[in-house]
């Protein structure tokens, strides 16, 4: 289990998490920082100038994942981890991530008043090497506004919510352990993809409004836009599968079995095993069940309609192209068999249309 402690700079989530060690047995600190730190050591130069913040780095994103489950395989027990997540796609993405290798994150947030966060921020003790301290101290202040506007829209949302303004770090840390005791701070409810070990049997179901436009879907336990689909599980049917995934992830139960668009051979590309892609063609939608369609459920961030070059803006390459194709086999009536997006015999790529929008 993961005991992850969010909150703005200056909430006191690495003192608080240094006194659950005391309270949480097995406990163990895991420090994200210290991957920061590492970053100068492992990526050029030219790569870091590119972000202003390290959290942008899918790099740093999948190094937090890689180090928290390995050092939870190592020590086992707890692992208290100190850490501010303020965009729901990372903290996602993080989480996701932790939760396919069967790992339960409990996520506590600090929060106290602005003043007092302020406050704490104003009062850090600068050390000889002031000018960097002056710089973390308006870093922290900068992110107040940004933290702010989380906690309005979505982070309190899933979160134990402890106000640490009167509070010593003990005394938070107290509340925190009883918290975690007594379960009221829960298990997030990310989904528990696991994660491939080798190559993967995949379907996705297309769906369209009564504007011809393509359903997109944003999962909460992995970035990016895709299809309703997933992972075929051992003796299922793929078309059954995918009309399984969009029944879990959108309400929406197809009736029949939809037929295919594409099948997409997807090349190993490391960290990713690759496998089989089938995309299957679920027909337009009623009124009523579009707009049941753009409610999303546990499993979805967003979902939306969006047309064949909006598509292009959101998709990845290589998802994008599958779309594509499967847009052009549907118009067609003709199921294309590509390889990584690219068609191969019927024709061939040498007439690929392109986007008209």
């Amino acid at each position: 289990m993961i005991v992850w402690v969010n909150g703005a700079f200056g909430a006191g989530k690495t003192t608080t998490a240094r006194e659950l060690l005391d309270l949480i047995p097995n406990s163990t600190l895991f420090d994200p920082e210290v991957i920061g730190g590492a970053l100068p050591w492992l990526l050029p130069p030219k790569r870091l100038a590119e972000v202003s913040d390290y959290q942008d780095l899918a790099f740093w994103r999948r190094m937090v994942v890689d180090t928290a489950a390995a050092l939870h395989a190592e020590v086992g027990g707890v692992l208290i981890v100190p850490m501010t997540l303020l965009r729901q796609e990372y903290r996602d993405e993080i989480f996701g991530g932790l939760a396919s290798r069967r790992i339960a994150v409990r996520h506590v947030l600090l929060a106290p008043a602005e003043t007092i966060l302020r406050a704490r921020i104003a009062a850090r003790e600068v050390p000889e090497t002031a000018d960097g301290e002056l710089r973390v101290r308006q870093w922290s202040l900068d992110h107040i506004e940004p933290y702010l506007a989380a906690l309005g829209q979505w982070l309190a949302a899933d979160a134990y919510l402890l106000d640490t303004g009167a509070l010593t770090p003990r005394e938070a840390a107290e509340r925190i352990a009883e918290a975690v005791r007594t379960d009221a701070a829960g298990v997030c409810e990310i989904v528990q993809t696991p994660q491939p070990t080798a190559e993967t049997l995949a379907a996705g179901v297309l769906l369209f409004d009564d504007r011809d436009r393509v359903l997109l879907v944003d999962p909460t336990y992995k970035a990016g836009w895709e299809f309703p689909g997933g992972v075929v599980e051992p003796g299922e049917a793929p078309a059954a599968a995918g009309i399984r995934e969009v029944a879990e992830e959108t309400g929406i139960r197809l009736t029949g079995v939809p037929s295919l668009l594409v099948i997409d051979w997807e090349p190993p590309q490391p960290p990713g095993y690759g496998g089989m892609r089938l995309l299957f063609d679920g027909g337009s939608l009623p009124a009523d069940a579009a707009e049941q369609a753009l409610l999303p459920g546990p499993e979805l961030r967003a979902c939306r309609f969006v047309t064949e070059s909006e598509a292009a803006t959101l998709l990845p390459p290589v998802r994008y192209e599958r779309l594509r194709w499967a847009l052009r086999a549907r118009e067609r009536g003709v199921p294309l068999y590509l390889e990584g997006g690219v068609p191969v015999g019927c024709g061939g790529a040498s007439a690929a249309p392109r986007a008209t929008g």
